[in-house]
């Protein structure tokens, strides 16, 4: 049988809109024509300001689609309801069409931060996605900016979200979005890795999941892109171990990867027509002490299997922020516009990595990435120096320069779609224009662009995926499994044989459905499809019914449990076998474990827990209720409940003092009052050997409530050990 597939780009090119960080062809080009010259506030000269928006202050670069724009931004700063947004904007006016308010929660992530993730729209379903701070990701109506589908992916596969704010952005291709992040699952993927996870993007149904070397040295939000190379759709990306993949974008293979750095690559990657990829970073080279490099791959060879694929480094230019921007022009050539840290631009030849010209400062410092517009160049430093270039023989010239005022910041890259210019800054987003506005409140047209595939119809199939590859269930919940097939080239291929299906865990496989059976513990479910010597595998987490229990008697961690087996282990102390979180692993003292269902709510959570002697002083020990800690705090004696670490936007403590050696027993209680919509949490701490009290130690009402989460627990083992026994959960 035989398959035509007409593949379009990862994005649909809308003439006019900007639906994605790095604009329609995902190198920061836009075909607009008329931009203006200067972006003047006020002063002399024409201004030119369109409009501003103060409610859309912020860091995160926005987007633009079909005649709205869409950003995330801070929701009520300092405040106990403060909370993260996307906001919707009428892209001509800058009035406010909706905003999609949600929740921080269990992260160290600081409020100052939030925008280090950017909106991605698709235009073709008028939806939009969106990573934010604490690892939630969400499919929004475009239209109205109700959530569709989210995924909590900290609770679900354990994604960091971290102090250093780094945050992915999503990407589209075809029926997927993926991101990416590092990671600590459950079972094989419990060791942390950097990963990028591929759902539907649909219905949120993971698709497949691949990762890069274990241990990385750092979280990233280095954007990937999508390109073919010699028929093969790749996610071209850098990766938090320093090295750049290509992935093949159906499947999740990773096809090819290449050291750039020894740290973190930050910096999104550009691709030249002729199959080039351009990438900067800021840190240690593979070898030698030079600090800093933008680097050239020759992406067509490296898709073909060469090991011979870098065709030139320029060392010592630290480029860890602001990605490179490439112009193909028939006049000057193909040239790379690269921004150092502190905010000095270099010119270098896209074919040899000579730099053309004298580097010219534009500023102290600068993060976000230029834009290439109208035949010029816009930038913006961190500071708020405003520049706009035109290349020359030489490099480039300055057509306009100018300063915001004093104590505004930018974070974010400008934008251009429908005649307008776009300028994130915490001072507020500002828009651009010349004397006449376009009309953008109807739908863009779509440019035809798209690469047709016709795979072979005798095409070897080489890779079954079964979607989903990963979910959770509990007993007798039924999910439909589909199997897809592909060549070596991920290319779909059309199955024309039955395909075995096996099962081991308590579930089983009819009609093309998975059905949990009625198990009493946690396990693991694998599904493995066979055809032939082929075959693809997805896994599942297995949850009984609550009343939960965990006593370690079987001497392992739980298989299921998120965030655990690396940090943690079993040991036998005075007789009797518990769980240790260990202090051995410097990036892994500080951690979060869950083992339940995003959607739980209303439980009591409890575990008896021990610190370990040490001359560094007492460790942190908690537990997770619906996305709050209860935390027994060791160097300031006192028990809190919180659920924001890094702005305790709420928090409620009370002093407790007590000492390492001895088993204490912490409980969390949670109500949801339907009637009052209310959230009340109670928390209370005693010796294990002693009664329990009749009195709760802290309780707090949240005036902007989390209402629903998994269970876990909470621990920082950076002073010593912490040890925990008999675990339970009831409802």
């Amino acid at each position: 049988m035989s398959v035509s597939i007409a593949a379009s780009l990862p994005l649909s090119l809308f003439a006019d809109d900007w639906p994605s960080w790095r604009g329609p062809t995902q190198n920061n080009h836009s075909p607009e024509s008329g931009l203006p010259d200067q972006l003047v506030l006020q002063g002399t000269g024409e201004q030119n300001l369109v409009w501003k928006s103060e409610a859309a202050s912020g860091i995160s670069t926005p987007v633009v689609m079909n005649g709205r724009l869409f950003t995330i931004v801070r929701h009520l700063p300092g405040t106990p309801t403060e909370a993260e947004k996307v906001v919707a904007l009428d892209a001509a006016s800058g009035s406010m069409l909706w905003e999609n308010i949600y929740n921080v929660f269990l992260t160290d992530f600081p409020a100052e931060r939030i925008g280090w993730s950017n909106v991605t729209g698709d235009p073709s379903s008028d939806r939009v996605y969106v990573l934010g701070s604490c690892s939630l990701l969400q499919c929004i109506d475009a239209i109205d900016g109700q959530t569709i589908w989210s995924r909590s992916l900290s609770e679900e596969f354990g994604m960091l979200s971290t102090y250093g704010g780094r945050t992915n952005t999503p990407v589209i291709f075809e029926n997927l979005v993926i991101i990416s992040g590092v990671t600590t699952g459950w079972d094989a993927t419990a060791r942390p890795a950097h990963r990028f996870f591929a759902f539907d993007k649909t219905d949120g149904r993971l698709v497949w999941a691949s990762e890069t070397r274990p241990l990385p040295e750092d979280t990233t939000y280095s954007t990937p892109v999508v390109r073919n190379f010699g028929g093969q759709w790749l996610l071209v990306g850098g990766a938090g171990d320093g090295e750049l993949y290509g992935i093949q974008a159906r499947t999740g293979k990773t096809l090819w990867h290449h050291p750039v750095s020894r740290r973190g690559i930050n910096t999104s990657p550009t691709i030249a027509s002729d199959g080039t990829i351009f990438i900067g970073h800021g840190e240690e080279n593979p070898s030698g002490t030079a600090m800093g490099a933008v680097v050239a791959i020759d992406g067509e060879a490296a898709a073909a299997g060469s090991e011979s694929v870098e065709r030139w480094r320029t060392l010592d230019l630290i480029n860890g922020k602001s990605s490179p921007l490439l112009v193909e022009d028939e006049t000057l050539g193909t040239r790379v516009y690269v921004v150092e840290d502190s905010s000095r631009l270099h010119v270098l030849d896209a074919a040899t990595g000579e730099e053309i010209g004298r580097p010219l400062k534009l500023g102290t410092a600068m993060r976000g990435t230029m834009l290439y517009a109208d035949g010029k160049i816009y930038a913006a430093t961190s500071t708020g120096q405003i520049h706009v270039l035109r290349p020359t023989d030489e490099g480039v010239e300055s057509l306009y320069k100018s300063r915001l005022p004093g104590g505004t910041e930018v974070g974010g890259s400008m934008v251009a779609a429908n005649g307008l210019v776009y300028l994130p800054t915490t001072k507020g987003l500002l828009c651009f224009g010349v004397k006449s506005t376009p009309d953008v409140g109807s739908l863009s047209q779509a440019v035809t662009a798209e690469v047709v595939e016709s795979p072979d119809p005798d095409s070897e199939i080489t890779h079954l995926q079964i979607v989903p590859c990963e979910a959770l269930l509990t007993p007798g919940q039924s999910v439909p499994l589909e199997v897809h097939a592909y060549n070596e080239l991920g290319q779909p291929v059309a199955l024309n044989a039955s395909v075995e299906l096996e099962v081991t865990g308590p579930a089983t496989v009819s009609e093309g459905r998975l059905t949990a059976s009625s198990g009493s513990q946690h396990e693991a479910i694998v599904v493995k499809a066979r055809l032939g010597d082929v075959s693809g595998t997805a896994r599942y987490r297995y949850t009984p019914a609550t009343p939960w229990a965990f006593d370690f008697s079987a001497g392992e961690v739980p298989i299921t449990w998120i965030g655990a087996r690396y940090r943690h282990e079993t040991r036998v102390v005075d007789g009797e076998p518990v769980l240790v979180k260990i202090s051995t692993i410097p990036k892994g003292t500080r951690s979060q474990t869950w083992f339940g269902s995003t959607e739980m709510n209303g439980y009591t959570i409890s575990a008896d827990v021990m610190a370990g002697a040490s001359e560094d002083g007492l460790p942190d020990m908690g537990l997770i209720g619906q996305r709050y800690v209860l935390d027994l705090m060791g160097q300031s004696q006192q028990l809190q409940i919180r659920t924001w670490a890094a702005q305790l936007r709420m928090a409620k403590s009370a002093p407790v003092t007590w000492k390492a050696g001895t088993w204490y027993r912490l409980k969390l209680q949670i109500e949801n009052d339907k009637e009052t919509n209310e959230v009340r949490l109670h928390g209370k701490v005693w010796p294990r050997d002693e009664a329990e009290p009749s009195d709760w130690t802290v309780t707090a009402t949240d005036p902007s409530p989390n209402r629903n989460g998994s269970p876990g627990l909470f621990g920082n083992a950076t002073r010593a050990e912490i040890f925990i026994d008999n675990v339970s959960v009831s409802q």
